[in-house]
């Protein structure tokens, strides 16, 4: 299951690691965010060899001001700091080819 991060000194220490980390960037009452979180979810047990979280846009507002998140859901990919990989929107085969790319 991600992990849910609020605080920004604790997303930049996750993201700034070795490993890949794949961010959802979603909120409570986004409908699209709703549909493709629990695929996200699956994802996250089907590439265990990235870290997979989420961000609440309203909960973690300075986190999503920091890295610019416009609409929801958003979709990060980051490895060693550099984001590597990103999509706007709830597009389940979109999310799967990111993940097949970065997360293997």
């Amino acid at each position: 299951m991600p992990k849910e991060v609020t605080d920004l000194a604790e997303f930049k220490e996750l993201i700034n690691g070795d490993k890949v980390i794949a961010v959802d960037f979603t909120a409570v009452w986004c409908g699209p965010c709703k549909r493709i979180g629990p695929k996200f979810e699956e994802f996250s047990k089907e590439y265990p060899n990235a870290t997979f979280i989420k961000v609440d846009v309203d909960a973690a507002e300075e986190i999503a001001a920091a890295y610019k998140i416009q609409a929801m859901p958003t979709f990060k990919f980051f490895k060693g700091g550099e984001m590597i990989g990103e999509m706007v929107g709830a597009d389940e085969s979109k999310l799967k080819a990111l993940c097949e790319s970065h997360c293997k």
